[in-house]
């Protein structure tokens, strides 16, 4: 499975963004995908997360509220609203068959994107 993460840029707080991340190659299993973010001198974080089918979706509670997570065939979405200065980082499409493990945690995926940069000023 190869992931590509597109829709990044600048907004600014209170503003709006979407981020779209295509899965191409082998899609026949049910996946567990998500949405990560890193910003300068942090750790990778699990924002949102999701399945293949739509279902099971979960937050982080820095954006619970304000980011929705969806899929539509093999397309997976991040709408980011009402963005903060602190929601600036590379965000980042991950995918793994899924499992008891689906969350968000990093370890847990086994595809990632290359990552679309956010910046809130």
């Amino acid at each position: 499975v190869q992931l590509v993460e597109s829709g990044g840029g600048s907004a600014q707080p209170g503003g709006s963004l979407t981020l779209s991340c295509v899965a191409s190659g082998s899609w026949s299993e049910r996946y567990c995908m998500a949405w990560f973010r890193q910003s300068v001198g942090k750790e990778r974080e699990g924002v949102a997360k999701i399945t293949s089918l739509g279902d099971m979706a979960t937050y982080s509670d820095s954006v619970s509220g304000r980011f929705t997570i969806r899929v539509e065939k093999n397309t997976l979405y991040l709408q980011l609203d009402s963005l903060k200065h602190d929601d600036t980082a590379v965000y980042y499409c991950a995918a793994a068959p899924v499992g008891a493990g689906c969350g968000l945690n990093k370890d847990y995926f086994t595809h990632w994107g290359r990552g679309t940069q956010v910046t809130v000023s």
